[in-house]
């Protein structure tokens, strides 16, 4: 296989991984009538760590297994990683889903790499160029017409959506955990970082369940949220993170991370056609220039 033709097969796999992860926002909200956000979070990676399990010992004849040994040194990371990334994200995630639509969290969600840059700016004090701070203006103009709805009044009055608030939130957990792992990660093999990051994440998420009583709602659960959930760990968690992997060491990171523009897009045509979310014109508008500043930063970083 050419060069040529083995890029266009990444660029098509990266493609599909952004659906994948788009359909995370309709399962969410398959998933958050019927099963709570801790409890939620917890099966969502209970099933990815299950099948990571298997990924990394079949990584191990390539590799060796030291390759996938707990560190003690790697526990604080590890903690940060699986508590402020998987545990603070995805509860949050879940939770704005009670309270707003998946279109609005994904639009919101597109503003993660702009957050990650400020987050990185700050904690890492290095300089943001004039054309990156364009690009953060844009996505932040789009945030606050998502949360507004174009509407002054709800500035003005603070009368803001809870769940896109809580969206917001969950967008900074997850940006201060990208910055973490790209600045603290580098020695850790990003399979092992993964699975140890959804393993501490299962096991400290284990009280919160516990406090949400899953004994007496379980049996409850519909098919239809056991299979968004499956969808999350699987298609969202575990696979579209491993074509992320092979697309970085294919094409750079820098043009990976292109394809994450994808998500609203496809998150908001898949809102309106299963789920059957009306497309307001200003949603069109506060994503596109969402995308155009994450775009923005991206070229000139």
């Amino acid at each position: 296989m050419n060069e040529s033709s083995k890029h266009t097969k990444i660029y098509l796999l990266m493609v599909l991984a952004a659906f994948f992860w788009s359909g995370a926002f309709i399962a969410g909200k398959f998933a958050v009538p019927y099963i709570p956000p801790c409890t939620l979070t917890f099966l969502r990676f209970f099933f990815a760590v299950i099948i990571l399990y298997f990924v990394m010992k079949a990584h191990n004849k390539k590799l060796g297994e030291e390759a996938f040994y707990l560190k003690k040194e790697h526990i604080p990371f590890f903690l940060f990683t699986g508590i402020v990334g998987m545990i603070g994200y995805h509860i949050l995630f879940f939770s704005s889903l009670q309270y707003t639509t998946a279109i609005n969290s994904s639009v919101i969600g597109a503003a993660n790499p702009i957050v990650t840059t400020i987050i990185a700016s700050i904690l890492l004090k290095s300089k943001v160029p004039p054309k990156q701070l364009l690009g953060i203006l844009l996505s932040f103009l789009g945030v606050i017409l998502t949360i507004t709805s174009a509407d002054l009044k709800v500035l003005t009055s603070f009368s803001f959506n809870k769940g896109d608030l809580l969206m917001l939130a969950a967008v900074l957990c997850w940006a201060a955990y990208a910055v973490v792992s790209k600045s603290k990660g580098n020695s850790i093999n990003p399979i092992a970082l993964t699975y140890y990051s959804f393993l501490f994440c299962c096991f400290f998420s284990l009280p919160l369940v516990i406090l949400e009583k899953p004994w007496t709602f379980i049996h409850q659960i519909p098919i239809s949220a056991w299979a968004a959930t499956l969808y999350m760990s699987i298609f969202a968690s575990v696979i579209g993170y491993l074509v992320q992997q092979m697309a970085i060491k294919e094409i750079g990171p820098s043009r990976s991370s292109v394809f994450v523009n994808l998500v609203p897009v496809f998150s908001i045509i898949l809102a309106v056609i299963i789920l059957g979310e009306e497309l307001v014109f200003i949603k069109v508008i506060t994503a596109a220039l969402i995308i155009a500043g994450v775009y923005i930063c991206q070229k000139f970083s």
